[in-house]
């Protein structure tokens, strides 16, 4: 018989242990693949047997090429009235520095696998939780900065939206209750890259890093990667179906945060 309150998450990564946590304070019963779940992603039998259970079941595992290893190896299985993907803002690629809502096309940027797999599960009926960039405790700019690895890059007009990843947990939760459908979980505030580094900076009385030239900085293919795009993504749908309010609604509010913590 299934459980009316079982989740099962494939991928307990960073945003999903979140989830998880989220999840069990309100009375789930959670399991999960990934480093830190109880089942293994490639033992068939346990994951069949945990599918089973579950009546809410999440994937926040990204395509691995041009496949979604979950529905490629599970989706047969997956016909629960409850499905959840956690996915990115990239499927909606540059937009010229203008808002962008779950209305925007999208497949046309870099991340066209994930614009894919996207698109699949929401064929599936699933929810859809299109996720910016991520920071929260561990990962976030006090700890590139304290790395040596934080920049900032000279390109006047680039801004960037982000999440805290307690508000994606909240999300998700908040999205059990609500109709199939994407949805942007991004905070209140897009900014640039370096008002981000210039307020931990000054929150850890840290000297700023120079302001480098993008050919300068000499990132990596992935970090230029995001440096390519230009975007701000609206939260007004997640707020009008989910209920959902970031708890840090801006960079400075999630900082803060994190350095309380």
């Amino acid at each position: 018989m299934q459980r009316m309150t079982y989740l099962f998450i494939f991928g307990l990564g960073y945003s999903a242990k979140w989830i998880r946590a989220e999840a069990e304070s309100a009375g789930y019963i959670v399991e999960g693949t990934g480093r830190g779940g109880t089942v293994s992603f490639d033992d068939d039998a346990a994951v069949t047997a945990a599918l089973a259970r579950a009546s809410h079941v999440l994937s926040s595992v990204p395509p691995d090429g041009e496949s979604d290893p979950v529905l490629d190896r599970y989706g047969a299985q997956l016909d629960h009235t409850w499905l959840g993907y956690l996915s990115s803002t990239g499927v909606y690629g540059d937009a010229g520095g203008a808002w962008v809502d779950e209305s925007a096309p999208t497949g046309h940027g870099r991340r066209s696998a994930r614009a894919e797999m996207d698109g699949r599960w929401l064929d599936r009926g699933a929810r859809v939780f299109r996720l910016p960039g991520i920071y929260g405790p561990g990962r976030s700019a006090f700890d590139r900065i304290r790395e040596g690895r934080a920049k900032r890059i000279d390109m006047p007009g680039q801004v960037f939206s982000r999440v805290h990843v307690a508000d994606i947990a909240r999300g998700v939760i908040a999205g059990f209750v609500a109709p199939p459908g994407a949805y942007n979980l991004a905070d209140d505030l897009p900014c640039s890259q370096n008002r981000l580094i210039e307020e931990a900076c000054a929150i850890m009385d840290a000297p700023l890093p120079p302001l480098q030239s993008l050919e300068e900085a000499n990132l990596s293919p992935m970090a230029r990667g995001f440096y390519a795009e230009n975007r701000r993504v609206a939260n007004g749908k997640a707020k009008r179906v989910l209920g959902w309010r970031p708890q840090y609604p801006d960079y400075r509010s999630g900082l803060r945060g994190i350095a309380e913590s």
